[in-house]
């Protein structure tokens, strides 16, 4: 379809492009009867408005508020997630975007609650955040519904709520891309571990997700008959990381693979390389540069990574075409995940 032009309408009204931007706009006078003929040509020519132009010269400012983890030593992975949302923020420069993080230590629900009220509190236009908290993610929904702000999850997706969209993995089907890597080069015999490095498990959704699409795997199609042993390691810290995993691989010598359903891969990565363990096959998740690390070194095998810089991007973008626009995106939007190995780790 021709974009029809304010011009356009102008020309075969035989009036001037200002007479056509004040009728269509609903700005200074113009007599009714070239009112009605020049609204007649828009309707004729089904004229759409060009609503980023408005949006340029409304001069509105947009106030996006991000509620994320912050990052820490042992889980650097919330370090991506701002760079992509920066990154939305200077494409979008000309239109006086500007965004504002609240960050929320993970696992820690009374800090989570802490900067979701803050964040309210400031009345931000739109926001985006990561409901890693399943229980209090749910209570900050209905609050930002109360308020009629609308919000778009990354990293995690709640189920019955009325989120714009959600943009990330598939954490059921990722799990699933996990178990088929570890399937594929391990015995059939031998046993697999799940570690989870996580406070509140249950509370967790996307590690439960990727875990239940671990076992569903091997329950329709995996060739490994081995025993599924999943272990809780409430704490990162090192002696606690060794005394629950001596006990682990002390009473289940069968273990030939681990997965890491986090990116705290490299916790049990390290575990390993002091223990001088190297036939074990261990699988993790996300590129962080401690991860990285033990790839090269060949005691972490394989990461599945979700791309987080362009997840945020994205949100940031959708957020703000749907502020200006009105425009919706889809509900869901998946981002591919990609499977890394020592071969291929230089291309990233």
């Amino acid at each position: 379809m021709k974009l029809v032009r304010i011009k356009d309408i102008a020309a075969e009204a035989g009036v001037s492009i200002g007479t056509v931007d004040r009728v269509l706009h609903n700005r200074g006078e113009v007599a009714l009867k070239t009112r009605e003929r020049v609204l007649e040509i828009a309707k004729k020519l089904q004229y759409q408005p060009n609503i980023v132009a408005q949006a340029l010269t409304a001069k509105k400012q947009y106030h996006i508020a991000a509620l994320i983890p912050k990052d820490d030593s042992d889980n650097t992975f919330w370090t991506f997630h701002p760079n992509g949302m920066e990154r939305a923020i200077q494409d979008l420069k000309p239109f006086q975007v500007e965004i504002k993080f609240y960050f929320f230590e993970l696992h820690n629900e009374k800090d989570f609650i802490k900067k979701s009220e803050k964040l309210l509190a400031d009345k931000p236009d739109g926001v985006i955040f990561a409901p890693i908290l399943k229980k209090e993610g749910k209570e900050f929904t209905k609050k930002l519904d109360k308020k009629s702000i609308p919000y778009i999850f990354i990293d995690t997706f709640i189920e019955e709520s009325n989120c714009l969209s959600f943009i990330g993995e598939d954490a059921y089907q990722s799990g699933r891309v996990s178990a088929s890597i570890i399937d594929y080069g391990l015995g059939v015999d031998k046993d697999i571990l799940i570690v989870n490095l996580a406070k509140d498990l249950e509370n967790t959704q996307h590690l439960n997700r990727r875990n239940q699409g671990f076992m569903s795997y091997f329950l329709d199609k995996g060739k490994n008959k081995g025993m599924k042993i999943t272990v809780e390691i409430p704490s990162t810290e090192r002696e606690v990381v060794k005394e629950r995993m001596d006990l682990i691989l002390s009473n289940n010598p069968n273990i030939g693979a681990i997965l890491v359903s986090s990116a705290k891969t490299h916790i049990v990565a390290q575990y390993l390389q002091n223990k001088k363990i190297n036939d074990i096959i261990l699988v993790g998740y996300e590129l962080t540069d401690e991860n990285v690390g033990y790839l090269r070194k060949g005691i972490i095998r394989f990461l599945v990574g979700q791309k987080p810089a362009e997840q945020s991007e994205k949100a940031v973008k959708k957020l703000f075409d749907y502020l200006t626009t009105k425009q919706v995106p889809l509900k869901k939007e998946y981002q591919h995940v990609e499977i890394i190995n020592i071969e291929n780790i230089d291309s990233y």
